[in-house]
């Protein structure tokens, strides 16, 4: 739930087979390539040597998870695993990593107890804990996220934690399918006579009996899928310069005028949906245009609305369908 109210409060499917090359024997450039030393530059500047490619890897943040996930790798630890299986199930778990805590801090006990090749971070997780976690294992820190090109620094993490895992053909792989999925999303919707249309997403929760509710601007990454599926912005809010999120309550609903309206709640989560909850007998929500048209559309749950090519791929069928029914 942290980066699910980081931003209100104060606030990526398949796995990669091993595949023989004609021989039963390991090729000798592939043998090479995996005892070879592997240096790279994080986020922060530093340099992070690994001995070769990565395997036991623990992962503090859910995009990282599904970044691993997606490439074949299997991670030792998850920080909130009950968390992970209950947000993002487009990219699900195929082992069961043992749990080293919260997202936002993690147990340095538990992660040492682990023995990890690497320890995968963002720049979410304070320096402080950072610092620790680098006395146990190697630590790659990727940035969380940057609104002035979302869908670059999703790819960018993707591309680093692959060449930290020797997986940079499957990340090539998963890259190509991602831009296939935005080309089919945005046939589609133009075929359907959808391209340019108003749309506007959010999430929103109930929290001390009070409705907050979060838009995600141009600069979120789901606001830039919708971009390039041909959708137009809705929101005028201000998003935060890394999620480019924002923040608004109900009344801010009645700025949008006419648009189709998405979001994604989760029924392992009773206040993450107060848009069929608390605001569907409130006198100014039911008077919303796009209320009173049914343009108000339930994304399934399961899509991480921060997460990688898998979550994005997924929701781009998700709008497609809603859209175009």
């Amino acid at each position: 739930m942290r980066r699910l109210l980081l931003t209100t409060a104060a606030a990526t499917t398949a796995a990669l087979a091993l595949t023989a090359c004609g021989t039963t024997e390991p090729a000798a450039d592939d043998a090479k390539k995996s005892t070879e030393r592997i240096t790279l530059t994080d986020a922060t500047g530093t340099k992070v040597e690994l001995d070769g490619p990565a395997k036991k890897v623990v992962g503090t943040e859910w995009n990282v998870v599904e970044h691993l996930i997606e490439l074949g790798v299997d991670p030792v630890g998850v920080s909130d695993v009950k968390g992970y299986k209950t947000w993002d199930t487009a990219v699900p778990l195929k082992n069961e990593p043992k749990d080293i805590g919260t997202r936002g801090e993690p147990s340095m006990d538990t992660v040492a107890a682990l023995k990890p090749d690497l320890i995968l971070a963002t720049s979410d997780l304070p320096p402080a804990a950072v610092k620790q976690l680098r006395k146990i294992a190697p630590v790659l820190e990727v940035k969380a996220a940057d609104a002035a090109d979302p869908i670059g620094r999703m790819t960018q993490n993707l591309d680093l934690i692959a060449k930290a895992t020797g997986t940079t053909d499957k990340a090539a792989a998963l890259k190509k399918q991602f831009e296939a999925k935005l080309a089919e999303g945005a046939k589609a919707l133009a075929d359907a006579k959808l391209a340019g249309a108003k749309y506007a997403f959010a999430d929103g929760y109930v929290v001390s009996n009070q409705v907050s509710i979060r838009p995600y601007t141009s600069g979120s990454l789901i606001g830039a899928v919708n971009e390039k599926l041909g959708l137009k912005n809705a929101w005028t809010v201000k998003g935060d310069p890394a999620y480019g999120l924002g923040a608004t309550d109900v009344e801010g609903l009645t700025k949008l005028g006419d648009v189709q309206f998405a979001y994604i709640g989760n029924d392992g989560d009773a206040s993450s949906n107060p848009f069929a909850g608390v605001l569907a007998k409130d006198k100014v929500w039911t008077s919303l245009p796009f209320v009173k048209k049914g343009d108000v559309h339930r994304l399934p749950d399961g899509v991480w609305m921060f997460g990688g090519p898998g979550s994005m791929s997924k929701y781009v069928d998700s709008v497609v369908a809603a859209l175009t029914k």
